[in-house]
């Protein structure tokens, strides 16, 4: 079996440090472009397993690879506003940067409440020379059925938790979103831990169903009790004023657990604010597991113990699917993880 490829044996062949090669891979941190093109490259030369699919960077100083005829445009449709903490943003420069190598060029489209209510497209949107649409943080069933229904092809980057059961006509993105739940529960319930419960709207998508799974799988796997008095996980929009509902519910629960378990890092801030309103601190009392590694989860107060999403993975992988998509229409419909990282920080200590 072949040896796996490490960023150690990629600093070592390009005789820099791992902790270059690790920014180049995770865009993290501040690197030259030059730099930072080399190890991605050699990533790909050596079968790091990240880039064993991305073959469109190793083209990049190849003009040939360019195609001459025009290609067309990629419309992003979005229902959410994308700022530099969500992991999307990231994701959205290299499926660029990627796409446009190919001669696409991106267009952005925000879908409001009127266009979802009437089932009508953004007036920005014209299909004429639109090859594919990809959609991030869209999440109404009906409004996605629709636009799979317009004859071109469709990415989702997450999808709606009614796609398990009304699968939709496109290709779906998502990352892994239960191996770092199932660690965090098996290493913690080792230490003693036994009640956890689960923080977040577990129908908001298909990303936030799945971790909840993970997180009543995780408690079967490990002989715990899976107790609906340690979770919030009732219908609440994730709006601002999210942590003013928390509180209440916290306020109202007749038991805390010994962990939270929450659909994302925004979640588990906004459970820490009402928490400490409480009286109650975060790790000595209880302990937060949050998920996407925002920017905000480590500069908070604890520092925020996650699961690490490699936005720039998630963006090569997206064009790799709509690109053979483009070229090859009929192919099955398919999902499509990328891998994720468990990062041990303040909030878990024991």
């Amino acid at each position: 079996m072949a040896t796996k490829v490490t960023l150690q044996d990629i600093a070592d062949a390009l005789g820099v440090s791992r902790n270059t090669v690790s920014k180049a891979i995770n865009n993290t941190g501040v690197l030259a472009e030059t730099t930072r093109q080399r190890v991605l490259e050699k990533a790909i030369a050596m079968g790091y397993k990240q880039f064993s699919y991305a073959n469109s960077v190793a083209d990049i100083k190849n003009p040939s690879f360019t195609r001459n005829k025009a290609a067309g445009e990629i419309a992003l449709f979005t229902g959410g506003l994308l700022t530099n903490s969500h992991f999307a943003s990231t994701m959205i420069d290299k499926f660029q940067n990627e796409i446009s190598i190919l001669g696409y060029s991106l267009t952005m489209h925000r879908v409001d409440e009127n266009n979802v209510a009437e089932l009508s497209l953004p007036l920005s949107f014209n299909p004429d020379n639109t090859r594919a649409i990809m959609c991030i943080e869209m999440f109404n069933h009906p409004y996605c059925e629709m636009l799979c229904n317009l004859g071109i092809p469709v990415l989702m980057v997450d999808a709606p938790v009614a796609s398990y059961w009304k699968p939709l006509n496109a290709d779906l993105l998502l990352m892994d979103n239960s191996s770092s739940i199932y660690t965090v529960i098996n290493d913690l319930s080792k230490k003693g831990i036994t009640k956890i419960g689960f923080v977040g709207q577990v129908t908001h998508c298909r990303s936030f169903y799945e971790r909840f799974t993970a997180f009543r799988e995780a408690l079967y796997i490990n002989n715990l009790e899976f107790n609906e008095k340690y979770c919030l996980s009732e219908v609440h929009s994730h709006d601002s004023q999210y942590k003013d509902y928390l509180y209440k519910a916290l306020e109202n629960m007749e038991e805390l657990p010994e962990l939270f378990i929450c659909a994302n890092d925004f979640v588990a801030l906004d459970l820490l604010y009402g928490l400490r309103k409480m009286g109650i601190e975060c790790p000595r009392d209880i302990k937060l597991f949050g998920f996407d590694d925002s920017p905000e989860s480590k500069i908070m107060t604890p520092s925020l113990s996650t699961s690490h999403i490699h936005s720039q993975i998630i963006g090569y992988s997206a064009a790799n699917l709509i690109m053979s998509r483009i070229e090859q229409p009929d192919l099955n419909y398919r999902i499509t993880y990328t891998e994720t990282d468990l990062i041990y920080r303040e909030s878990t200590k024991m």
